[in-house]
């Protein structure tokens, strides 16, 4: 795994801290909120691999705030582990009850809530419910969410391929494409916030192919603004020589090297009003042809 990410969401400025300076330290990258709006807030702009959240809050308390994710389709996955005070029985079965993943009181042992971290990740990834690029729902979870809406209507699944993602990798290395797919989560959750829902789903199939499933009627403007930011935003990710002849060369053998463009998206949309799905395979199958009968 790259740096796993760490919110922590903790008002007493003093425990903030040392969790961040401890955290960071073990390699995490850690982000802090103090209010769980600001929580929720940075949860959706940028996922974490998993939540700190202390129940005692400003604004509203961390069960309000756990409730909140676990109802929200884009972040029901994210681990939370609750951080508080209270040593009430009754306490813990609520957040429990709420979908947190474990429940730690203060004053605690830092070397225990390092483990307690790291299973909960672990076991997350174990089980294949996220990308460990991108920490977006893949495997499970992707065939969960369509197993929920093959039935319904006024959905459409949006697939998206990073076209010459390969030969960027190749010219580039793993740790510039794992940066682009980064860049790629990060993209589909600020497009999907500016114009789609908080309901839409984003998902991470694997390398190059990424999900959204939204309303029927955003498809098609999620899809444009999501072409048109990432022609633009992607140059930054190639050197300047590359960026002003406008494609990389690869060597080959015997000396011979071959040019490749820069990388764009292609997508594919598909939604019951126009195809019909027997079982969740089949939408998949008919939006991957769909991409790729496109006229580039």
């Amino acid at each position: 795994m790259n740096r796993p990410r760490l919110l922590v969401v903790e008002d007493d400025q003093d425990i903030s801290r040392m969790l961040c300076i401890y955290f960071e330290g073990q390699n995490f990258d850690v982000d802090t909120a103090s209010r769980g709006t600001e929580a929720l807030d940075k949860t959706r702009q940028k996922l974490p691999h998993l939540i700190l959240l202390d129940i005692m809050l400003p604004d509203f308390d961390g069960y309000e705030v756990c409730r909140q994710l676990r109802t929200q389709t884009r972040t029901s996955h994210i681990p939370v582990i609750f951080l508080t005070q209270k040593d009430e029985r009754s306490d813990k079965l609520q957040g429990l009850e709420l979908g947190a993943d474990d429940y730690i009181t203060k004053p605690f042992d830092i070397e225990e809530l390092r483990l307690r971290v790291l299973n909960a990740i672990t076991r997350t990834e174990r089980e294949r419910l996220t990308d460990p690029h991108t920490n977006l729902p893949s495997g499970k979870l992707i065939e969960d969410k369509l197993r929920q809406i093959i039935h319904r209507s006024g959905w459409a699944l949006i697939d998206l391929r990073l076209k010459e993602f390969e030969a960027y990798k190749e010219a580039y290395g793993f740790v510039a494409s794992d940066n682009v797919l980064r860049y790629m989560a990060l993209l589909l959750g600020e497009v999907v916030d500016e114009m789609g829902t908080r309901e839409d789903f984003i998902g991470h199939t694997g390398n190059d192919h990424f999900i959204v499933i939204t309303q029927e009627d955003k498809a098609g403007t999620i899809s444009q603004r999501l072409s048109e930011r990432f022609s633009e935003e992607i140059l930054t990710h190639y050197s300047f020589i590359d960026r002003q002849r406008g494609y990389i060369k690869l060597s080959g053998n015997g000396g011979t090297s071959r040019s490749y463009p820069m990388m764009s998206l292609s997508f594919g949309i598909v939604s019951p009003s126009k195809y019909q799905f027997s079982d969740i395979r089949e939408i998949t199958e008919i939006a991957a042809g769909v991409r790729r009968s496109q006229v580039v």
